[in-house]
């Protein structure tokens, strides 16, 4: 129906009256160049800036006079503008229908939280001061971005504003509240800086200047909080495997072997290059072999005689099969011994390792059989206690695989379970030279400092990188290239203030969203502000 009313407003301007349709669809044309200039904070550029200036250009637009379903529509067409391009890397893997379903599914979410930002607008107090404007507005924005990370099929917390955030001046406040705190503070900043833009257009310099005043204070202090990085109990020395895959798509499924094979060569190549001496465990990435060597006496053996050559630990991704179900696993292989751990994931992704309703979404295309066998759920932390000879005991890893590194309950649940170091082991083969492996080394840089655990993020094609427990990048690979990263990682058993409280700043700002929304739909069933 908004859909429609748009395009039948808009077929009604006389030929050739562009100036009057750019007029008269200002706030739907600005919100959408929100969207496309939000994504440059999330690019291979990193402009943190934009994510502000992305978010102030939809604030602009929603006008607590308008209907709510001006601030929906508006919300919508910015969501559209953002998730198109972000997740182009869902056509690359699966084609334009999941793709664009996906981007319009979180764009309609987006829609939701703009819809209750334009009632809660309607509250006098709320729109007269900047400073409740924008700690409202950046409560309802964190609550819609934990809606998105639990609904529907789980959630799919993709381009959360605070994973923008790795290079700019806010990421100190990963380890006080986590994605939660940064994005609250990242649309607060978007709502001032929408009201200074106003202040300005209305010749009101005081009100600009304290407006400016303020942002700046707020992004001064974020800045000041330390983010520790020296090593507490120790450091482990780490090797991580980029083996490569010569095809790239959903086809370096079908080169099981060869993959497997790309890895143990790459891995002995250390040995052969003299950086194999000291390593207390080898990293490899997700789907490393999915010939599974606990069934596969080939694939046994050639995995154990790197391990053993290289006298360290494989920490390995795999599958395993059982009766109508399989498992996206991470094995520990020890030399002479075999498998001693694997972690299960917890989190499979919707559509790309399961297909939920099948039957249901078979009704549209086909391609849902692709994913012949649907994975099934782990049900165990995502840690795997990795014996180090050298150090006298066991140091225990968080290994969220791939996509849980989006999800703050996987990642912080192993911390809490003694995780002392961060392993995210991740296979970004189907999405070609797209930016998704970007987008997810910004999301490990962001979980490191948020937990303050040096992290290794290791890819089958890359990208792969080595961060310090302050979110800083050390160094990273290329896509689709052969690579290894050497490593001292400093372990690190301090638990942040984030790890403390847990989801208290996402209940928080979900509580504080739904009761603004509710005083501000009285407010706007009374015909008035209150």
């Amino acid at each position: 129906m908004v859909v429609s009313t748009l395009v039948t407003a808009t077929t009604r301007l006389p030929a050739g009256d562009c100036q009057g349709f750019i007029h008269r669809h200002q706030p739907v044309i600005v919100a959408a160049a929100g969207g496309a200039v939000t994504e440059l904070a999330f690019s291979e550029l990193s402009l943190w800036p934009a994510a502000v200036l992305g978010v102030a250009l939809l604030v602009h637009g929603l006008d607590p006079r308008q209907r709510v379903r001006h601030g929906a529509l508006l919300g919508l067409v910015w969501g559209l503008a953002f998730f198109l391009p972000h997740l182009w890397w869902a056509n690359e893997a699966v084609g334009p229908l999941p793709w664009f379903a996906l981007a319009t599914l979180e764009a309609a979410l987006v829609a939701s939280g703009a819809a209750a930002a334009t009632v809660v607008l309607t509250l006098r107090h709320v729109r007269r001061h900047v400073a409740l404007g924008a700690a409202a507005f950046g409560a309802v924005w964190a609550a819609s971005e934990q809606l998105r990370q639990v609904w529907p099929f789980g959630g799919f917390p993709w381009g959360r504003l605070a994973f923008s955030q790795v290079d700019g001046p806010l990421l100190p406040l990963a380890p006080v509240g986590g994605a939660p705190l940064v994005s609250f503070v990242v649309a607060g900043l978007g709502y001032a800086m929408s009201a200074a833009f106003t202040s300005l257009r209305a010749s009101d310099r005081a009100a600009f200047a304290r407006v400016v005043a303020a942002a700046t204070v707020t992004v001064a202090a974020s800045a000041l909080v330390p983010l520790p990085t020296a090593p507490e109990t120790g450091t482990l020395q780490v090797a991580a495997v980029q083996g490569n895959v010569s095809t790239p798509g959903l086809d370096a499924f079908a080169q099981a072997r060869e993959v497997l094979d790309n890895h143990v060569v790459a891995t002995r190549a250390l040995a052969t290059d003299g950086l194999a001496d000291g390593l207390d465990v080898v990293l490899w990435p997700e789907n490393a072999t999915d010939i599974n060597p606990r069934v596969d006496p080939d694939a046994a053996r050639a995995i154990d005689d790197v391990a053993s050559a290289l006298g360290a630990p494989i920490l390995l991704g795999t599958d395993r099969h059982t009766d109508g179900a399989r498992y996206n696993e991470m094995v520990l292989w020890e030399p002479g011994t075999g498998a001693t751990f694997a972690y299960a994931k917890q989190v499979p992704a919707p559509f790309g390792e399961y297909i939920p309703f099948r039957p249901f979404f078979r009704l549209f295309s086909a391609d849902v059989d692709r994913v012949r066998v649907d994975m099934a759920r782990g049900g165990e932390p995502a840690v795997v206690p990795v014996p180090v000879a050298r150090l006298g005991r066991t140091v225990v890893a968080a290994t969220p695989i791939c996509f849980e590194v989006a999800y703050d309950a996987v990642v912080r649940a192993a911390v809490l379970e003694g995780a002392e170091v961060l392993v995210v082991p991740t296979n970004n083969a189907s999405f070609g030279f797209t930016a998704e492996s970007v987008q997810q080394l910004g999301m490990s840089r962001f979980r490191a400092a948020e937990h303050g655990r040096a992290t290794i993020q290791i890819s089958t094609v890359g990208v792969s990188a080595v961060i310090a427990p302050d979110g800083a990048l050390i160094e990273r690979t290329s896509l689709f290239t052969q690579d290894r990263l050497v490593a001292a990682l400093p372990l690190r058993g301090t638990l942040t203030l984030s790890d403390r409280i847990g989801d208290a700043p996402a209940t928080a700002a979900v509580v504080a969203a739904l009761l603004l929304t509710v005083l501000g739909l009285r407010a706007h069933r009374r015909g008035h502000s209150e």
